[in-house]
């Protein structure tokens, strides 16, 4: 095992697959000579040149649509949007023609894409450059949306994100981009649908989702101390989501604490709530309860976005409440 970063692992996983396969390639604003804003494609123009790493023009909707059009016919686009709220610009598209292309053909055409980009509060970015949008997607029926935490499961699920057939959002939250963890040097992938279990515990189950699940990890050590064993729970996938994985965790638990940073009103936790309620209510010992992020957009003041995140210290003090009742 090498030890290296989240972005280190995607940027491999992209190469990798871009020298596996030359019917993939990359559009996105300043992804060629430049290597793009987080270094999602450093190096790579030089290796396969401007056709198959395209830069374009600020025109998230034409250059979407063309990658739909490329896929039907084909191609393997990568679409790197840069901040994943630029994805908006082309939703219409999207959810009208990229999500549902394959059920209008009733299986004859495929959908080939990947549309990649960072999320996520934490940087003082401001509102248009901090969003999540991972259950706008997760409610779409075609999309498949990968949300990983570490480098492992960034390389893996990158690669099996590209060799998909369908639609695949691939979101990667700022704050871990520097992150660093163990990769294999040879081939593997990640499947879709296989929730991890970074930490066992006994006495409560944290789902964390991307940044959420280092959190509640570093929550879960604080709690150690004081005796307190604490079960994580990383889904990988939303959709598709791993909820027996969550159910056999909440069945040895007994107790349940969902974090996401997501605003608060139909978000992740919202979903996982009501099927753990609705399929494991007899092993639940406590109420199920969520902390997420607050209502509000993210401001560009430190001291305002540091308020408006769960942190380690806000997830081992619901713990303890969650103990309590």
């Amino acid at each position: 095992m090498r030890t290296i970063t989240f972005s280190q692992a995607t940027l491999e996983a992209l190469d990798e697959e871009m020298a596996r396969d030359e019917r993939i390639f990359v559009v996105g604003e300043g992804i060629g000579p430049r290597g793009g804003n987080f270094n999602t494609t450093l190096g790579l123009f030089d290796k396969y040149g401007a056709q198959r790493l395209r830069d374009t023009p600020i025109s998230e909707r034409g250059f979407t649509t063309l990658c739909t059009g490329a896929a039907v016919t084909g191609a393997r686009p990568v679409v790197d949007f840069m901040f994943s709220d630029f994805m908006l610009d082309a939703l219409g598209d999207l959810i009208n023609q990229t999500g549902k292309l394959q059920w209008m053909s009733a299986g004859r055409l495929k959908m080939p894409i990947v549309l990649r980009g960072c999320f996520g509060a934490g940087a003082s970015a401001a509102a248009h450059h901090s969003g999540y949008y991972h259950t706008i997607f997760m409610h779409v029926p075609g999309f498949r949306v990968a949300m990983p935490s570490n480098p492992y499961d960034a390389k893996g699920l990158l690669k099996t994100s590209i060799r998909a057939d369908d639609p695949v959002l691939f979101l990667e939250h700022k704050g871990i981009l520097g992150t660093k963890g163990e990769v294999p040097e040879e081939e593997y992938l990640v499947p879709f649908g296989q929730a991890a279990i970074p930490r066992q515990g006994r006495d409560l189950t944290i789902v964390g989702l991307s940044i959420t699940v280092l959190k509640a990890l570093e929550a879960a050590k604080t709690l150690e101390q004081e005796g307190i064993s604490v079960e994580v729970v990383d889904p990988r996938t939303v959709a598709p989501l791993d909820i027996d994985t969550i159910l056999q965790s909440v069945k040895k638990t007994g107790r349940l604490l969902i974090v996401d940073e997501d605003y608060p009103v139909c978000n992740l936790g919202a979903e996982i709530a009501a099927q753990v309620a609705d399929l494991g209510f007899d092993d639940l010992d406590a109420p199920i309860r969520r902390l997420s992020g607050k209502a509000v957009p993210a401001p560009y003041s430190q001291a305002l976005e540091a308020d408006l995140l769960p942190t380690p210290k806000t997830i081992a003090q619901a713990v303890r409440d969650l103990l309590a009742e």
